[in-house]
């Protein structure tokens, strides 16, 4: 796939996702959260150059740098969403204005990645993007599925929301 391909199937999942993120849904803990980003994994890891060959070992090390901040601000972004219980028992959440200053931060963190590569000579395909993106929901959706089991005291089964 091309670097422009990457970046539309990233901004559209990302419209996607805070789109979903800033209404309040059900919680559904039974959901498959790790599909979308299995899905991206999959596509990104298919390219031939994600680590640029002639800069193999600073091209390695800017993409564990960077899975490392982006699980970070997976993990951060998990703790933004707010989630609460109604009468009925069944778990809400919806993304707060502080879940939108994560999104922010999460592509300016992926901007300043793009730009220490760039500062190195080291090319970075859209894949990594790609990559990134798959991470950052896999560690979002596994923070609050996370939060939303401890509501119901660390494992009892419950109904809601999709992340």
């Amino acid at each position: 796939m091309t670097a422009l391909s990457d970046v539309l199937i990233a901004a559209a999942v990302i419209v996607l996702v805070v789109g979903r993120q800033l209404r309040a849904r059900r919680l559904d803990t039974e959901r498959r959260f790790w599909l979308l980003p299995l899905v991206l994994a999959a596509v990104a890891l298919r390219d031939p150059v994600l680590i640029d060959p002639q800069h193999r070992t600073a091209a390695t090390a800017l993409l564990i740098g960077s899975m490392l901040t982006t699980a970070g601000m997976g993990c951060a972004w998990g703790w933004t969403v707010r989630i609460w219980r109604e009468t009925d028992g069944v778990l809400w959440s919806r993304g707060t204005t502080v879940t939108v200053f994560a999104w922010v931060g999460a592509i300016l963190v992926r901007i300043a990645w793009y730009g220490v590569g760039g500062a190195l000579h080291v090319h970075q395909s859209g894949s990594v993007l790609l990559l990134s993106l798959a991470l950052l929901l896999l560690v979002r959706s596994a923070a609050l599925q996370w939060r939303a089991r401890q509501l119901d005291g660390g494992g009892k089964q419950h109904h809601g929301l999709a992340a």
